[in-house]
């Protein structure tokens, strides 16, 4: 681990604050016209998923955590866990849903994910940012509706619901990107 000044803390930073691990969201440099300058911080607790905004002066130092991360493939679902193997050893763990931040509807079988640990515990899972997936079932094209930046409704065979171009049609494979829940494009 490494010491950082309270200023030099970047969005996406996995810190050590209070006995915690922390992810940070969003940060916001502010120099005000008495004092001395700080950063305005917004982190996600990533063990309990708690949020907290927290001031770091310059003085301030932190610890910036390195998490070790590891290929693991989806195998099942099992309840409200979801099974993965480690892809080296062939060894099995079971990890609740919630780990994955409502990206598990577009876990597909034998699909590899990134697991972040800290201290052998894991604490995140990563999916491919984009995935392919059919429509099962979308609105019908409105006469008139032409302008391109119009979209419809369409749902996926995950369930999930997303905006699709008017030209895309029921039994399309399609590319998802997982985190914004957008189309990106046909799938070839």
């Amino acid at each position: 681990m490494a010491k950082i000044s309270g200023v030099d803390i970047r969005p996406g930073n996995i810190l050590e604050y209070e006995k915690g691990i922390w992810k940070v969201a969003k940060t916001q440099h502010t120099q005000p016209g008495k004092g001395g300058a700080f950063m305005q911080v917004e982190m996600k607790n990533l063990i309990d998923g708690r949020k907290t905004n927290v001031r770091f002066r310059s003085a301030d130092t932190v610890e910036r955590v390195r998490l070790d991360t590891k290929d693991f493939q989806f195998l099942y679902a099992e309840g409200d866990d979801l099974v993965f193997m480690d892809v080296e050893t062939y060894d099995q763990i079971n990890l609740p849903k919630d780990l994955l931040g409502g990206a598990d509807a577009f876990l597909q079988d034998g699909m590899t994910v990134l697991l972040e640990m800290y201290d052998e515990r894991p604490i995140s899972v990563q999916l491919p940012e984009q995935v392919e997936a059919t429509i099962v079932e979308a609105d019908a094209v409105v006469k008139g509706q032409t302008a391109s930046s119009s979209y419809k409704p369409a749902i996926l065979d995950n369930g999930v619901r997303v905006m699709v171009p008017p030209h895309i049609e029921s039994g399309t494979r399609i590319v998802v990107d997982v985190y914004d829940r957008t189309y990106v494009g046909k799938a070839n």
